[in-house]
């Protein structure tokens, strides 16, 4: 599901009743099967919702400090999920949700949202890729901050982005001239 993901809209409506969108522009997939995972070794309390349904949030802190958001895949019981590591927004700075943790403080997702389910009566949902989106070039490559099962290339980000977080070597970011930048005609 990772690279499914990428190119797809995400929408969080805000206190406010306004709703936020971009585009999920980078991916990271992760499983019981592997030592990256929070649910490898065993199920606690703090990772249960990632042994939930498909199309919940499984959300945490990490390091103290910042909040993560997986969108949890595969079957119940199992732990799979996908973080979400950055989108791209219209009409704001490239990088301002550039990072898993930058991402959940701009849409405002934390703790209180570990469990809850994707959709509109939610106030946070996925959609399918504009068709602008459907054909565009995804790059693969390994994951990023964890120290174990490090080199599994399950990370997958949208070449022509700039928001994505971190490119892998040699892969250059676009000039602002190349780039795809989002905007509202994403949403026909």
């Amino acid at each position: 599901m990772a690279p499914e993901l990428v190119g797809c809209l995400i929408f969080k409506r805000q206190q406010d009743d306004k709703v936020l969108w971009g585009v999920i522009v980078e991916t990271e997939a992760y499983s019981q099967i592997e030592e990256g995972c929070h649910g490898y070794k065993r199920r606690s309390k703090s990772n249960e919702s990632l042994f939930g349904e498909p199309g919940i949030l499984y959300t945490y802190l990490t390091y103290g400090i910042h909040h993560c958001v997986n969108v949890v895949t595969g079957q119940k019981e199992l732990a799979n999920g996908v973080l979400l590591r950055s989108l791209a927004i219209p009409n704001e700075d490239e990088r301002i949700a550039s990072g898993p943790g930058l991402l959940a403080k701009r849409l405002s997702l934390n703790l209180s949202h570990d469990s809850l389910p994707l959709s509109i009566e939610n106030g946070i949902w996925i959609t399918c890729k504009p068709s602008n989106l459907l054909k565009a070039h995804l790059v693969s490559t390994t994951r990023i901050g964890i120290s174990k099962a490090k080199d599994l290339k399950w990370r997958w980000y949208l070449h022509s982005s700039r928001s994505v977080s971190k490119r892998s070597q040699g892969d250059r970011q676009p000039s602002i001239s190349q780039a795809w930048i989002p905007s509202t005609s994403d949403l026909l």
